[in-house]
Order: C-alpha cells, then structure tokens, then sequence
C-alpha cells in the first residue's frame, strides 16, 4: 500500500526509551511504534510521556516481547501476570468487559516510564509492518507506523487528543508541501 521507507534521526544524548528500542532490536520483535511517540519521530511537535507499540500478537514473537519486557525489568502496572496478554480468549474478555485497549507495562526503577501495547489489531499488522517507516537513531532501527495509518488510528480513536493530533499531522503535511 504505502511501502517502507527509511529515515535517519540525527540527535545527542540519551532518547528516552533508548534500551527498549535497543532490546526489541536485539530480540527480532514485531513492532511499530504508534501513538505520540511516533508522531515526534515523524516530527511532530507534542509532549507525550508512554510509549505505545503495536506488537505483532503472534504467539512466538509476543512470548519473545514478554520475556524482553521482563529483562529490561518491565512489569505489568495492574496486577495481571504478564503471560496473560499470550492468550486471545483473555484478551478479548478484557475488551468486552473492561473496554481495555492496551496492556501497560512500567519500569519500577522508572516509574513514568510506561509501555502500552495494544491489544487487539486495528488494523491488520502484517500492513502496518509492510507500511512501516524505520527511522535510525543511534544505530537503533526504530519501526514506526506510517503517517497514512497514524492517521487511521488516530481518526478511529476519536478522543480530543487524538482529533489535536490529526490536525497536528495535517498541519506538519501542509508545511511540508510548501
């Protein structure tokens, strides 16, 4: 559809989530980042504190995720053990029941530190990892969604933040064509 592209981010110091990009790398998971993060990689200006991923919810490469998150000393923020996010039945039931959308993840030693990641496909990941745009930071390739489909998910979310955030993209898009 779109097709991945490749862009390189020049900057100093430390990103913020620099050891779960490294560790996601390291352990070949299936990945987009999604959310705020993704519209400041593409270059959006906002301030935003979680990161959000869309992780290809295969049974394998979540059992892969799951084991990365704990080595980086991740836990789950509610009291869930973390091992229920592997089965699609539970998952659904706390759609259903909770109206969740993501599973969150924190470092205990960071606590504003918080990793969310979906829990359901809204938009089938094998596109989303098609589609993707990796951008190189620090020798880190970082698989981010492409704007086409941040938008998609931004619009089916529909929250105030969400609608500030698309018309963020439209106005990075238009200042961009000038």
């Amino acid at each position: 559809m779109f097709g991945c592209r490749s862009v390189l981010i020049a900057g100093r110091g430390n990103m913020y989530y620099e050891k779960v990009f490294q560790a996601l790398q390291k352990s070949n998971i299936r990945y987009v980042v999604a959310g705020g993060v993704a519209l400041v990689l593409h270059g959006v200006v906002r301030l935003t504190a979680d990161l959000d991923l869309i992780v290809d919810l295969e049974r394998e490469n979540l059992k892969r995720f799951l084991q990365t998150m704990q080595e980086l000393g991740y836990r789950p923020r509610n009291p869930v053990p973390a091992a229920s996010l592997l089965d699609p039945a539970t998952r659904s039931q706390w759609k259903r029941e909770k109206g969740m959308e993501v599973f969150s993840f924190i470092d205990p030693q960071q606590p504003m530190s918080l990793v969310d990641v979906f829990i359901e496909e809204k938009i089938p990941v094998r596109e989303l990892l098609q589609d993707r745009v990796i951008l190189s930071a620090k020798g880190i390739a970082i698989p981010v969604v492409s704007i086409p489909h941040l938008k998609m998910l931004k619009k089916a979310a529909g929250r105030p933040q969400d609608l500030a955030d698309l018309e963020a993209i439209d106005a990075m898009e238009r200042a961009e064509e000038k």
